[in-house]
């Protein structure tokens, strides 16, 4: 009976761990994902996205800025495990510590230069000062950042997701503008209430 109960506990645990390995974007059964209306024939326009055509041309910005083709945006990806972002930095500017819970990233330096960097789950930075034409690989979940610490010139970047909606966690709003009571934090980065406030306030504006 000891033997049987073990068994059934074995298989528990290898089911577990074959669902783990296997999470990221559900495969589809289909070629692709169709819009849910269709007003004529479906044709190209539907695995077409525009929507970098802005970058065609136009000023850089003075901030730093992230113009996005995901599911979201472009609705052909679903299914597809797959999605872009375009990354702008003008001198000086920081993309903060994030998260992507459903992707790993690959970030291709077009212009100038970043310096970037991730933290794995023993707390150990692995940072790299990237020129144009390198690509780094931010690992699936991982916090991680860019800094253009460039003080004269500006940075551009393209990212590729593993996923269709990567989703994107940045770590200072997550954590000073949501409800977390301040008592907690304040605990928690071994400081008082008066200091998380004024970081809140920071943040907000």
């Amino acid at each position: 009976m000891a033997s049987k109960r073990h068994f059934f506990v074995l298989l528990s645990v290898l089911y577990a761990s074959i669902q783990v390995s296997m999470a990221g974007d559900p495969d589809i059964l289909t070629d692709f994902v169709p819009p849910p209306i269709l007003f004529g024939p479906l044709g190209g326009n539907y695995f077409t996205f525009n929507g970098f055509r802005a970058l065609v041309g136009a000023p850089f910005p003075t901030t730093f800025k992230v113009l996005k083709a995901s599911m979201i945006e472009f609705p052909a990806l679903e299914g597809q495990s797959v999605s872009y972002a375009v990354l702008q930095f003008p001198n000086g500017t920081v993309n903060p510590p994030h998260t992507h819970p459903r992707a790993s990233e690959l970030l291709f330096v077009l212009m100038g230069s970043l310096q970037v960097g991730f933290v794995d789950t023993t707390n150990k930075l692995f940072t790299q000062t990237l020129q144009q034409g390198d690509i780094f690989v931010f690992p699936k979940g991982l916090v991680h950042f860019q800094f253009n610490c460039n003080t004269t010139n500006s940075a551009l970047a393209l990212s590729a997701f593993g996923s269709a909606n990567p989703g994107t966690v940045k770590v200072p709003s997550a954590v000073f503008n949501s409800t977390i009571d301040d008592q907690v934090l304040a605990l928690s980065f071994k400081t008082d209430v008066a200091t998380i406030q004024k970081i809140k306030s920071g943040l907000s504006v």
